[in-house]
This record gives C-alpha cells, sequence and structure tokens, in this order.
C-alpha cells in the first residue's frame, strides 16, 4: 500500500519539470509520514473510510497551499469540466440559477428537449429523477441533469399556475451550446455578445459578423464587443478571437517557471475592417475576456468601456490523470502586449461608466413645446436610431453606442469633410 501511495503521489510532482525546492529524501521522508498516517486513519478511525475519498482530499489540500486556480477534479468534475469547454455535452437545454434558495429556469435552449417539453423561463425547480434540490447547488443539479443522449431525466417542475408540482419526462440529446449573442441594436450598429471562449468561439464569432454584415447592407458602421460576466475559457480561443481584430504584434505574452517566455502573434489575413469598436467590461470579466481587451487596449483597435475586471492573470494547464480525475494547475502568468501583468489588478477601462446610470445624473424636467396641450406636430420623419438607443435600458451598452454614433459624425465625418476641394 505505501509503495502505490508513492507512486501515486510522485505522479504530481512529476508533471512539470523543474528543479525541485527540497531534496529527494526529504520529500521520501513526508511521503513517509503521510502513508503512516493515512494507515493510523484506516486502522483507527471511528468510522470506515474509503482510500480513494482519502486520497482526493489529500490532493486538494496540497493544491490549496498553492493558488485559488490550481485545483483537483474528481472523474466527475473533469468530465464535467471538459465538457462545458468543449461546448457540448448530453442534456436537456437548461440554463439555472440560485435565487432565493430555489432552482430555477433562466431560460430554456431554443430547439432542445426543455424547450420543446414547454419548460419556461421563471419555473422552479423541484426534484431531479425524484431527488430534492433544495440543498443542491447548480453545478450539482447540472451534474444530474446531464448524461448519455437517449437517456431518461424526469424534472420536477412548480409554476404559478400549477395547482401542484408537475413532472417533465424528458429525453437528453447532445447539446451544442453557441458562446456567442448577436444583434443589430441600431441600422448598421452590431453587438456581439461573447459569453465564455470554448472550443468553438471563433467559429461562431465568425459566422455571427457574416450574418451582421449581411444585415447591415454589406458594412458595419460599428461594433459593440461586449465581454461583461465572461469568466474566460481557453487561452487558444482567447488568441483567435484577438486575432480577428488585430493586424499584426503581439495578442499575449506569457511568463512560466524560470522565466519561460512564449509570444502569440497576430496575422494579416483574415482581419476584420477597421471599424470603430467599443468592447464592454466589468468585475466579471477575467482571464481569457481581460487576454481580449487588454490586446484591443495596447493596440488601439478599441475603446475598453464599463467598469475594472476581474484582474486573473494566471494561464491553467489541464492535465487527465490515471483514475479519470483531472489536475487544473497555475502554469504561467499572462502579460499584455505592453507588458502589463493584470494579476489583481485587472484592466482598467479607458472610459469608466457605472452599470446604471448614477443617481442624481437623470435629466430634470423642462416643460417643453411637446407637453403644450395643442402643439403643432413634427411632420418630418422620425430618427429610427435614435428611437432604438433611447428604448434601450442597459445604461452600458446605450452609452457604447452613443460614443459610436458620435465617432462616425464627429470622427469619419470630419475626415470626409477635410478631403473634400
Amino acid at each position: 500500500m505505501k509503495c502505490s501511495l508513492i507512486a501515486s503521489c510522485m505522479i504530481l510532482a512529476l508533471l512539470v519539470p523543474g528543479k525541485a525546492s527540497s531534496s529527494p529524501d526529504s520529500t521520501y521522508e513526508k511521503l513517509d509520514v503521510f502513508a503512516q498516517v493515512l494507515q493510523y486513519i484506516q486502522n483507527g478511525y471511528v468510522d470506515e473510510v474509503k482510500n480513494p475519498e482519502l486520497l482526493h482530499g489529500a490532493i486538494r489540500g496540497m493544491l490549496k497551499e498553492l493558488d485559488p486556480h490550481s485545483v483537483f477534479m474528481s472523474p466527475e468534475e473533469f468530465k464535467s469540466m471538459q465538457e462545458d469547454t468543449s461546448g457540448a455535452f448530453g442534456g436537456v437545454g437548461l440554463e439555472m440559477e440560485r435565487r432565493d434558495d430555489e432552482l430555477i429556469v433562466v431560460a430554456p435552449i431554443d430547439d432542445t428537449p426543455a424547450h420543446r417539453a414547454g419548460i419556461l423561463s421563471g419555473d422552479r425547480i423541484v426534484k431531479i429523477d425524484g431527488q430534492a434540490v433544495d440543498k443542491m447547488d447548480v453545478g450539482a443539479a447540472s451534474r444530474l441533469i446531464k448524461g448519455t443522449p437517449g437517456t431518461k431525466v424526469v424534472l420536477t417542475i412548480d409554476r404559478v399556475e400549477f395547482e401542484q408540482p408537475k413532472d417533465f419526462v424528458l429525453i437528453r440529446q447532445r447539446i451544442r451550446l453557441n458562446p456567442i449573442d448577436k444583434s443589430m441594436p441600431m441600422p448598421g450598429y452590431a453587438l456581439i455578445r461573447i459569453k465564455v471562449f470554448t472550443e468553438r468561439t471563433e467559429r461562431y464569432l465568425k459566422e455571427a459578423l457574416v450574418e451582421l454584415r449581411k444585415k447591415a447592407g454589406g458594412e458595419i458602421k460599428g461594433l459593440v464587443l461586449d465581454l461583461r460576466n465572461n469568466p474566460g475559457g481557453l487561452l487558444e480561443q482567447a488568441v483567435r478571437v484577438g486575432d480577428l481584430f488585430i493586424a499584426d504584434g503581439v495578442i499575449v505574452e506569457t511568463r512560466g517557471r524560470a522565466r519561460k517566455t512564449e509570444k502569440e502573434y497576430a496575422h494579416k489575413r483574415g482581419t476584420e475592417p477597421a471599424y470603430p469598436m467599443v468592447c464592454l467590461v466589468n468585475g466579471g470579466s477575467a482571464s481569457a475576456s481581460e487576454i481580449v481587451a487588454g490586446a484591443l487596449q495596447d493596440h488601439n483597435r478599441s475603446l475598453i468601456m464599463g467598469v475594472r475586471t476581474f484582474g486573473k492573470g494566471s494561464v491553467q494547464t489541464i492535465i487527465g490523470l490515471k483514475d479519470g480525475s483531472g489536475l487544473k494547475l497555475t502554469i504561467a502568468r499572462y502579460y499584455t502586449p505592453n507588458h502589463r501583468s493584470i494579476q489583481e489588478k485587472g484592466i482598467a477601462p479607458d472610459v469608466v461608466v457605472p452599470k446604471t446610470l448614477p443617481s442624481g445624473d437623470s435629466e430634470i424636467h423642462i416643460t417643453r413645446e411637446a407637453d403644450l396641450e395643442g402643439h403643432l406636430t413634427n411632420e418630418s420623419k422620425a430618427d429610427v436610431s435614435r428611437r432604438k438607443l433611447e428604448a434601450i435600458s442597459d445604461y452600458q451598452l446605450r452609452t457604447a453606442l452613443v460614443y459610436l454614433r458620435a465617432w462616425e459624425r464627429f470622427g469619419r465625418g470630419a475626415k470626409e469633410a477635410k478631403t473634400k476641394p
């Protein structure tokens, strides 16, 4: 038992090459102590415990001595993480959240089993396959709902109009999530929200840009790239997204152990036209989204707007272990093209815009012609763009669109006026 335990522990020690901080003899002595404690627990603890749980717990404790992003994952957690980064999994197509100690459906994904069964936004999930969810977090509930395509899962749903909770029998299917939301809030002005950086983010982003360009009549006047509440994801995808908007130069630099440095560069081929851009960020923008925002800022490709980002300036690698579990290990720090480390500091926006209009800044009502009884109406054609802009309740997005419109009028317009004879 002792030999197998030492071998298992040494797998972790050998994953990342480099000079050990202590002598081999000292390491083996500590492992002997660990094996001795394990033996005492196995033979003398008041209740019988399982070896895998003890070993996994020991590994978790070891990684807690490093940093918050170096973690051990059980086989179930590792499988779930792999599905999240691939953007595809077996499930029923539900987005959920914990709200007031209840598991609430945020929205069913279009054309999925949940959507076709009639599950609605705001529904309360009471049970999953007969198991109560009152003390279950979203991650645990998600793992219960996910499964092999073609298998059955029963969700007990409560809704205001139901006399009592109702069972929905759903057959899981292969769900492929689209990490991109796209729209055109004003004629010619595109909005793209990147929710997370999965294996297909770049691909879906390219498709969204093509569709929006057609909708705009062949040319996008301006783009709002929304990275708010994007927790990050795959470094490779962050580099590819940055490459779409930056023609040349460094996108990101990573520095690992012993100052080992690697740089990722932009390529001119396939770069988007130089239309004006505003990139929205907030405290939920982390990791890969900060890489994109930092590159756009340092290359002066986009105005960064919103509030300071999360400040996760480290890179993790994912390692699969022999028993199906996994290790997420911090291996490097990353730097923006101008050699800025954002660890702890985050990306400071060029223009600070809070989530909502600051109190006291609302417009004071003044009686105008339009308020007078019997006033003459304006016969001119209404400004469609302005009406759509005023209808947007998202203060940060509305401010971003105001900046883009101003650039078109005073930036491009001024340049064109100077070129006229």
